[in-house]
């Protein structure tokens, strides 16, 4: 008898005895791919009780094996792309911040807001896919910025460095901040010009004070390699990048790019005790 399907009564015919083992056979087929291979051996046995020809359902056991190995190397291989796809997204996302070297001149002209401010708290405002980082800063110093901002309280940036966030340090240092306006509050991020104060120069807090503004009118043309030159009276060739391999260099720590009186633009350091071209030329 039919140990698949063993009759109900005895007195089911033949015919309705192959017709359940053939369901019973279709409905055990679909756990070949989903259990070990004791169900497919399983398998094999209730089908050769049935009186399955035995060649053939070797082949079929084969073919089936076939597809369960094949069903598992595709779910390797697909969880092998979603890796190298989710490692390429996470450098990405780490490499995603990318700025240009900028002389301090050009990151104050081209900056609303100008400060320097002492950072003394943060807070992490759930918004966007990372988040946005506030500083709540105490203001020493406005140098730009008094027709956007009277006085700035926070300072807002994103909180992941991969997309150029800054980062703080509290109740330290104090800071040159730079950064934009846009509804009334202040952002930055690592293009921006922002450094510890004690690390500038004198040139350059002299430079911040004064001397830069009055040469946002100039352009600071940067050399990366041999030969460059001025094309207009306005502006002034910056060849740190040649010299110094980049960022700070000389000419960036200790001069500005000044409109002259005759209409041109020239790199000036000034003198350190007799400077009597700028309103302030102590320490600001």
């Amino acid at each position: 008898m039919c140990a698949c399907a063993p009759p109900r009564d005895q007195g089911e015919t033949l015919e309705q005895r192959e017709a359940s083992c053939d369901r019973r056979a279709a409905l055990q087929t679909w756990t070949v791919l989903a259990e070990p291979a004791t169900s497919t051996d399983y398998l094999l046995k209730q089908q050769l009780a049935c009186g399955g020809d035995s060649a053939d359902l070797v082949g079929q056991f084969y073919s089936r094996e076939g597809v369960r190995k094949f069903g598992e190397m595709h779910s390797v291989y697909l969880v092998s792309l979603l890796f190298i796809f989710s490692t390429l997204h996470v450098n990405q996302l780490t490499e995603g911040c990318s700025c240009a070297l900028t002389h301090p001149q050009d990151a104050f002209c081209n900056s609303d807001i100008v400060i320097r401010a002492k950072v003394v708290g943060k807070k992490l405002l759930r918004d966007g896919p990372f988040g946005t980082m506030r500083y709540t800063v105490k203001q020493m110093k406005m140098y730009k910025g008094f027709e956007k901002v009277q006085h700035v309280q926070h300072i807002y940036t994103d909180a992941s460095e991969s997309l150029c966030g800054v980062k703080f340090d509290i109740n330290k240092y104090q800071y040159l901040i730079t950064g934009r306006v846009y509804d009334g509050k202040v952002y930055t991020g690592l293009c921006n010009l922002n450094e510890r104060w004690e690390r500038l120069s004198l040139a350059q807090k002299k430079g911040i004070n004064h001397r830069y503004q009055l040469g946002c009118n100039c352009r600071i043309k940067p050399c990366h390699y041999l030969p460059c030159f001025v094309t207009s009276k306005n502006e002034c060739l910056w060849t740190d990048m040649l010299s110094h391999f980049g960022y700070p260099g000389y000419q960036s720590r200790h001069y500005a790019c000044i409109q002259q009186k005759e209409g041109y633009c020239s790199w000036y350091r000034g003198m350190t005790t007799r400077d009597k071209t700028t309103i302030n030329a102590t320490d600001p």
